[in-house]
């Protein structure tokens, strides 16, 4: 796919960016670039080879789910402006 001038500042139109001539002269040859690789990408035979999430066959460790720190609600809720049955009061920003 050729890319033209016109089409790079047609879509940092519909980004709103501002691009002068000489950016987008340079653009214009970096995406070329990039779409000439995806099409080479698009070449490739990729029958057979399943998808996958990571290269890596890796687990996430994760930490026991257990309570580490005491309830303090009460002792912030002493210095809170305004609280109310466990919560805190906020002016109204919407009518």
């Amino acid at each position: 796919m050729a890319l033209e001038h016109a089409d790079v500042q047609r879509a940092a139109h519909l980004a709103r960016l501002g691009l002068n001539d000489d950016e987008a002269a340079g653009y214009v040859d970096d995406l070329g670039r990039i779409l000439e690789m995806v099409d080479m990408l698009q070449a490739l035979d990729t029958e057979g080879v399943a998808p996958l999430a990571h290269p890596l066959d890796a687990t996430q460790r994760l930490r026991a789910d257990e309570v580490t720190e005491r309830d303090q609600r009460e002792e912030f809720q002493r210095c809170a402006p305004a609280v109310e049955n466990g919560l805190y009061l906020v002016p109204r920003v919407v009518e």
